[in-house]
């Protein structure tokens, strides 16, 4: 993935001007269209989903009190961690997006919804809501690219630290909850500030997010395990919790991962975007910075309907019910202007974005030029762009994508034949 302005070919090198302002025009109306139909059916969607939700995390607490026994344990974890995993997706993260803000009801609402995550909901918004979907895809603006932990362009000069990032992906995304509320915060930069220079609001900020942990730590692991002591199962429940938990991390992170990371989405630069962006380029970043994952409709009920995050990054304030109804819509712009409308199913997108993420830990163009055969070489090449001075790292990784180069040349000239 190479930000979209030094790619040989661009995928919007045939868009005029006018047919970009044209493809605002049109999805304006899909999203208007949309807007003037809501009412009873989406309001019915949203409370059923709400309730089910309770009912399935109330029942599965129940269950887990009788932990001790096996069964009981499997069936109460495994109700919790659909219960959790409904309540973030589907309902947390479409609430705060004020998605049903128009019901005007103050127990699902933007201003008032506080979700079972270590995020509190306006560190949240303000991450996500105002500065994710605002600099979607823009390299060194959108820090949901990589988190800050991870090398997402290939023209992010390589360090050997980078090597170590598919591991600190797969931590991040056991314990994603508390990855996300520390990037809500900005918890690197703020640490690296002297504690006196550190800003009243940062202050007023962590201590919020400390005390919303506690809150979740305090349920989950002290006071649902205590009630299932009379009967013996403080313990498993504790573990119960524990994995729900890991679960519905695992679970958001590969969704959200699937959403943005697969090879084929594009990063654009800060420099490529004017200040004055127009509605039908910030729809057209949207349309080529995003992936969709294809499925059935519990998998889109269980992803939050982030499955069709081509269409939530369209169109972020829309009921999340109707995105499968618009998607075959915006598919037929993305057709009609042609570009490349980016869905697959969740293995494939899985395996994807991980392919991405190691990709891009190692020097460019190492992976390319790897094989059985010249592995032990490529080995030693790697150990000495590790351990070497930078000069020879320069080296190498200019001797790397010159191969690189060569082998992409020939698959074209084997391809052309």
């Amino acid at each position: 993935m190479t930000a979209i302005t030094k790619k040989p070919v661009n995928p919007t090198a045939h868009l005029t001007p006018e047919d970009i302002e044209q493809l605002g025009i049109e999805l304006d109306a899909i999203r208007q269209e949309v807007l003037d139909d809501r009412g009873e059916r989406d309001a019915a969607y949203i409370r059923k989903v709400v309730d089910v939700q309770r009912r399935l995390e109330l029942a599965s607490r129940a269950v887990l009190l009788g932990s001790a026994l096996p069964p009981l344990w499997v069936l109460g974890t495994v109700g919790l961690s659909v219960a959790k995993i409904l309540e973030n997706m589907e309902i947390g993260h479409n609430v705060m997006h004020g998605q049903w803000d128009w019901m005007r009801d103050p127990k699902i609402h933007s201003t008032t919804w506080e979700w079972d995550n270590a995020s509190t909901a306006d560190g949240w918004k303000h991450a996500h809501n105002e500065i994710h979907h605002t600099y979607t895809n823009i390299v060194g603006k959108d820090n949901d690219l990589g988190y800050g932990i991870m090398r997402v362009d290939e023209d992010q000069r390589w360090h050997p630290a980078y090597l170590a990032q598919p591991l600190w992906n797969f931590i991040n995304a056991c314990f994603f909850e508390y990855g996300i509320a520390a990037y809500d915060l900005e918890l690197g930069r703020n640490l690296r500030i002297p504690k006196e220079k550190r800003s009243a609001k940062f202050k007023a900020d962590l201590s919020k997010t400390l005390k919303k942990i506690r809150k979740q730590a305090t349920k989950d692991y002290v006071i649902n395990p205590g009630l299932a002591i009379p009967f013996g199962g403080f313990l498993p429940t504790l573990a119960a919790n524990f994995t729900a938990n890991v679960v519905r991390n695992l679970w958001s992170h590969s969704v959200i991962m699937c959403g943005h990371f697969p090879e084929g989405v594009e990063t654009f630069e800060k420099k490529s975007i004017p200040d004055n962006e127009t509605r039908g380029e910030w729809y057209l970043r949207q349309m080529l910075g995003s992936a969709n994952i294809s499925g059935s409709k519990a998998m889109h009920l269980m992803s939050g309907n982030l499955s069709h995050q081509i269409e939530h990054h369209l169109f972020p304030d829309l009921p999340s019910n109707r995105y499968a109804e618009v998607a075959p819509k915006v598919q037929a712009l993305f057709e009609k202007y042609d570009l490349n409308y980016h869905s697959a199913p969740l293995p494939q997108q899985v395996y994807s974005a991980w392919h991405r993420v190691v990709r891009l830990s190692l020097p460019n163009g190492w992976l390319a030029t790897t094989n059985v055969k010249n592995l032990p070489e490529q080995t030693k090449l790697l150990w000495a762009m590790s351990t070497k001075g930078p000069k020879i790292r320069r080296a190498a990784a200019a001797r790397l994508q010159q191969q690189a180069r060569r082998l992409e040349q020939a698959k074209d000239v084997t391809t052309a034949a």
